[in-house]
């Protein structure tokens, strides 16, 4: 697939259901790298998801009009916070984390920093990241069996 088969657009509290199957999905590879499904993202409800649309700006990624990815955030005293990038596990290592990354940027390209955070076991997410030019700055153990980096990134266009 090449990158204008897809398109990326904000999504609408509409997209809810279809958001969070897909979160699910994702998240079971999480889930599995630490041997652990009770975590929030494979937990999340559809209001609870529904009441993060009050707050957070969501972007997805449509494929054949369907949602393959997605990416939210909000900001709070100049950084941005960046939550559960996510792409179907068929279509990804393609530049549509990437491009989700990008576009997120983009619309809070008035914050001073990018924020986010991932399990310090989930490498592919780390050195996505990072080549997108986010750096570890904090550690956090959650649980004996799971510790958060968080990544930041300061804004460059300001």
């Amino acid at each position: 697939m090449q990158k204008k088969q897809f398109k990326i657009h904000e999504a609408a509290e509409a997209d809810c259901i279809e958001i969070l199957a897909l979160q699910k999905l994702c998240y079971l590879q999480e889930a599995e790298i630490y041997h652990d499904f009770s975590i929030q993202p494979l937990t999340q409800t559809y209001q609870e998801l529904k009441d993060e649309f009050i707050k957070y700006i969501f972007l997805k990624c449509l494929f054949n009009q369907k949602i393959i990815g997605s990416v939210r955030a909000l900001e709070n005293a100049k950084t941005c916070f960046i939550g559960k990038l996510i792409v179907h596990p068929d279509y990804q290592n393609i530049g549509i984390g990437r491009e989700l990354m990008n576009q997120i940027e983009y619309k809070f390209s008035n914050s001073a920093r990018f924020e986010l955070f991932t399990g310090s076991e989930s490498v592919k997410n780390i050195s996505l990241y990072q080549k997108l030019g986010y750096n570890i700055f904090k550690r956090e153990k959650i649980k004996p069996s799971l510790e958060l980096v968080f990544l930041e990134k300061i804004n460059s266009r300001l």
